[in-house]
């Protein structure tokens, strides 16, 4: 046994390398094309006819642009559809810049209780490390975006646009993390020096301050607007002094309580069929926790494909980092040829990747349709994204049975498809998941 590479290990290593003309025809390869290209494999790939046997009819493809509000985007997209059915709508969108800020703001003052109730432990704790790492971020879970609905209700588009800072958030969330650091610094000090009453005063102008900021970002969030469409047939309605909560209530309509999430985490640590959620992840300080209910992920596409067939589209969550082409608009493992191209092997399981961190949740999208063959099972997913309608097939995505599978995560199925067992195990206290466990991942891509 040895720990230090010698100099015959590398005269070794570079023999095996260069006695084998495929990997210097790779080499050559590479040197102007990105690997991904190379070894792109089109016979597969060719496999993925964007045809599907169930399809629901759904509005042209949004644009979150530089933001990672991907979360918000599948939500309401998701919701506009009913909306669009209600009022026979051709096109339409619900404020994405307005779940943003209230979202940027409740995460705010969620991260400063959480320093707040961490006070008594040392900077270098790692909860406290992950806190203050972590900051506040675009990125969300689905119970996040009901608690912002449910809250602050929802408004369209036209009354609460876009601005540059909510489709361009980087330096802006560079500026408000550093700034929350400090704070979260000042309130700790605050807490050891004059107590915790002291550091709710200092608290609430350092909320002052960071509304400001938004508000400077992101615009004022109306109180009340004017919502007017034009519908299918060209006639033209008008409903005047809204609140953002009646628009959500009545014309939206709020049904977000019957939907919870599912996950497939297939580790040792998460049994199927019990409840999580995790521990210092969320918005709304006073809002619902996160939930999930993990299952097998058979399982999981069985209630994707009841609800796809009673004609609701899927929130989903997945990594898709991995094997994908986002101009083709394709993501499926079958179709890069890495391991043959590379002279190596994978062989990680869908459990190793959550324990070893090569894989988690990272994108939120909505699934509008789904192939299924003879056997009744899925062999290719329809995916609305929202990375504008110039990628994929104006804006339309699809993912293999195979890399569902690798990569999907998470979906937000109605409790009524869920069993009557599965149903109970929702009325239980959820398993508390460390804030660093995988489950704890963000959609923000």
């Amino acid at each position: 046994m040895k720990e230090r590479i010698e100099e015959k290990d590398i005269l070794r290593f570079e023999n095996e390398y260069k006695s084998n003309d495929k990997y210097l025809a790779m080499r050559n390869a590479v040197s102007k094309h990105g690997i991904n290209d190379i070894v792109y494999n089109i016979d597969e790939a060719a496999k993925m006819s964007f045809k599907f046997s169930l399809e629901i009819p759904t509005m042209p493809a949004t644009n979150q642009k530089a933001s990672g509000r991907c979360w918000i985007f599948a939500g309401l997209n998701l919701l506009r559809e009913k909306v669009g059915k209600k009022y026979n709508l051709e096109n339409f969108e619900i404020s994405q810049n307005y779940i943003a800020f209230w979202d940027k703001f409740e995460k705010i003052n969620y991260m400063l209780e959480s320093i707040i109730e961490t006070a008594d432990r040392e900077a270098d704790d790692r909860t406290v490390s992950w806190i203050l790492s972590t900051g506040i971020q675009d990125g969300g879970q689905w119970d996040m975006f009901v608690n912002i609905l449910k809250k602050y209700g929802a408004v369209p588009k036209d009354a609460m646009p876009e601005s540059f800072h909510s489709s361009n958030t980087g330096s802006m969330n560079q500026w408000l993390n550093h700034k929350l650091r400090e704070d979260a610094a000042v309130l700790r000090r605050t807490i050891a020096e004059k107590g915790i009453e002291e550091a709710y005063k200092v608290k609430e102008n350092m909320l002052s301050e960071m509304y400001r900021i938004l508000c400077i970002c992101f615009g004022v969030p109306p109180k009340s607007f004017d919502f007017e469409y034009v519908d299918k047939n060209k006639k033209y309605y008008a409903y005047r002094n809204i609140t953002p909560k009646q628009f959500l209530d009545e014309f939206v309509g709020d049904t977000l309580d019957e939907y919870v999430s599912i996950i497939n985490a297939p580790t040792k640590d998460k049994p199927f069929e019990k409840t999580y959620t995790v521990k210092f992840l969320g918005n709304v300080k006073e809002g619902r926790k996160i939930l999930y209910l993990n299952l097998s992920i058979n399982e999981m596409k069985k209630l994707i494909i009841k609800q796809l067939k009673d004609g609701e589209i899927v929130w989903f969550g997945s990594d898709v980092g991995k094997y994908g082409d986002r101009e083709k608009g394709i993501w499926d493992d079958k179709s890069y040829s890495i391991g043959e191209g590379l002279g190596i092997s994978f062989g990680i399981t869908k459990e190793e990747q959550l324990d070893y961190r090569d894989s988690k949740m990272t994108h939120a999208m909505v699934i509008t349709g789904v192939n299924l063959i003879e056997d009744g099972s899925a062999d290719r997913w329809k995916i609305e994204n929202s990375w504008g309608d110039d990628r994929g097939n104006k804006g339309y995505y699809i993912i293999s049975d195979t890399w569902f599978d690798r990569y999907v995560y998470q979906a937000v199925i109605n409790k009524k498809y869920l069993t009557d067992e599965q149903q109970k195990m929702l009325k239980i206290e959820p398993i508390a998941l460390n804030p660093w466990d995988p489950m704890g991942s963000l959609a923000n891509l």
